[in-house]
């Protein structure tokens, strides 16, 4: 995933911009000093003190990601007390799992009990209910909000609705709902209404916990802090060159060799298995569906360091801790691949709820193309078999994908599009990637110390600014299924790192996957935007400073 034509987009530094001061905050900014994240190393460009931003009042006109319809009803509150209850739905272990998820969120803050309880029918909840219709017209993801003087309601057709119900409802309280400790109060919500539904069905961020090797509490972190946006997909790159991130039972060297190294010769790290399956549980408690990504053919390295006998030519690898690609793969001819690919997405479509297994599929240089073909037919057999979808990168599009595959388009925008065009007239699915939009590794500009830039330069309104609908010509509509934002780890060396790369980006990704075309544009988002920001410094996410205009 690499090369094209670089994208300067020139970014103005300045403290209090008139124009900023105009929509009530100052330049975004990550700490004190700029340095890109709450703990750790930080990274990026760094810049002079800023004063921490304006805190805009919270109403529903600074929902991020902008909802289908919210109304607000003047004159109307209602306050989060310290004898509220949480309701839930009778009968109704998923709703319960929302009060839950709720009443952890609320009480850090306000040091309230917040019982979960169900509801009576015959005695309407005077708190904050949560309920479930089954034949609600919002979807599986939609969710009406209803906020009046004497109760909050939340009605959704699934749990996942309650969910994303909920996000909405924590930006429509008083910004220190985010701290971690017991603040003032009082805990005022507007009254008014939300009824919102996402537009695409799948809304993603994507972490490389290979080139550097992320925790599961540090992913557990990340989940909290895109969940907020209502992300629904939490991909996770777990094996590549520089080392293999999740245990296989009867392969320990996977880990025990492969996993002990990353870029810059640091230490590596792994996962077990009871390290996956909590990280999944997490996940699925605020919404995330965990997308597991081995990488094949290519980008092997890890495992063929571990287990010489799955290449072709008979020697020994040496590990590496470089971020060149294309040079490896596994032995395309040898039944022992196949034998060793059957055994690991087995186990690891065992350990995953979800509907996808990533089987890579990028910058396998050394093959021939009927080679690579021959593979990825076989490849996508076995995770077939395995009760899974098809996910990989868009070339795949080349094997071909097998109908109902998932293709995942991350070149710059519009190159390399007639293959992903016949393979989405044929059958399969695209999730749209483009490195100069989304890509969360480069730079948002050139003064940045982290980040790459053959993407070009990526900066805040260059993430926000594009439309999947008209991204790919010739790509059927339908057969678009959402959005995803890589972050892809060669220059990162900490999770301070990584929050600096994604936030304040990953925000506006989030509304391009939710919001309708005519509910997005820069002026109205940067404004919502800015009223996110005083909730991250609670919260303690890092992010990088950034001019808005």
């Amino acid at each position: 995933m690499r090369g094209g034509a670089k994208r300067i987009w020139a970014v103005a530094v300045a403290l209090l911009l008139i124009g900023l001061a105009a929509w009530g905050t100052t330049e975004l900014v990550s700490g004190d000093d700029g340095s890109g994240g709450s703990g750790g190393s930080g990274g990026g460009a760094k810049g002079p003190a800023a004063a921490a931003p304006a805190r805009v009042p919270p109403g529903y006109d600074t929902i991020v990601p902008a909802p289908v319809s919210a109304t607000a009803a003047p004159g109307v509150t209602w306050t989060l007390a310290d004898d509220t209850v949480l309701f839930t739905e009778p009968g109704s272990p998923d709703a319960a799992r929302v009060g839950a998820l709720l009443a952890g969120m609320l009480r850090p803050a306000t040091g309230y009990a917040l019982p979960v309880r169900e509801f009576d029918e015959d005695a309407p909840p005077s708190g904050i209910a949560l309920v479930l219709e089954p034949d609600g017209p919002d979807g599986v993801e939609g969710y009406r909000l209803t906020v009046t003087a004497e109760a909050v309601e939340i009605r959704a057709a699934r749990s996942a609705g309650l969910v994303n119900g909920v996000q909405t409802l924590r930006q429509l309280l008083p910004v220190d709902i985010e701290s971690k400790t017991r603040a003032a109060g009082p805990w005022t919500v507007p009254g008014g209404s939300v009824t919102d539904m996402p537009r695409y069905a799948y809304r993603g961020m994507m972490l490389d916990i290979v080139r550097q090797y992320f925790t599961p509490e540090e992913v557990r972190r990340l989940a909290d802090g895109i969940s907020r946006y209502k992300f629904n997909y939490l991909h996770l790159r777990m094996t590549d060159d520089q080392g293999w991130r999740i245990a296989v039972d009867g392969l320990p060297r996977l880990t025990e060799v492969g996993g002990a190294t990353q870029v810059g010769g640091g230490p590596g790290g792994f996962w077990t298995q009871q390290d996956y399956r909590e990280v999944v549980a997490y996940a699925a408690e605020r919404g995330l569906t965990l997308v597991p990504e081995i990488a094949l053919p290519g980008h092997t390295n890890a495992a063929l360091v571990a287990y010489p006998e799955l290449g072709c030519d008979g020697r020994e690898y040496e590990p590496y801790t470089g971020i060149d690609v294309g040079f490896s793969t596994l032995c395309v001819e040898s039944e022992k691949t196949y034998e060793f690919v059957d055994e690991v997405i087995g186990q690891i479509a065992a350990l995953t709820p979800g509907p996808y297994v990533h089987i890579g599929g990028d910058e396998a240089h050394t093959l021939k193309p009927e080679q690579f073909a021959a593979f990825m037919r076989r490849a996508q057999a076995i995770v077939q078999k395995h009760g899974k979808t098809v996910m990989a990168w868009h070339q795949l599009a080349d094997a071909p994908p097998v109908p109902g595959a998932v293709v995942q388009y991350w070149n710059q925008q519009g190159r390399e599009a007639d293959m992903i065009v016949d393979a989405a007239q044929a059958g399969a699915k695209v999730v749209l990637s483009p490195s100069d939009h989304v890509y969360l590794d480069m730079k948002y500009d050139d003064a940045d110390e982290l980040g790459l830039t053959w993407g070009g330069t990526v900066d805040v309104r260059q993430s926000y600014e594009w439309e999947p609908a008209t991204l790919l010509d010739g790509v059927p509509a339908e057969a678009v299924i959402g959005v995803e934002a890589p972050l892809w780890g060669e220059t990162l060396n900490s999770f301070a790192d990584a929050e600096y790369m994604a936030f304040p980006r990953i925000a506006g990704v989030s509304e391009i996957g939710w919001s309708a075309p005519e509910a997005r544009g820069w002026d109205g988002y940067r404004t919502r935007l800015a009223a996110q920001l005083p909730r991250w410094d609670l919260a303690g996410i890092g992010y990088a400073k950034r001019d808005l205009d």
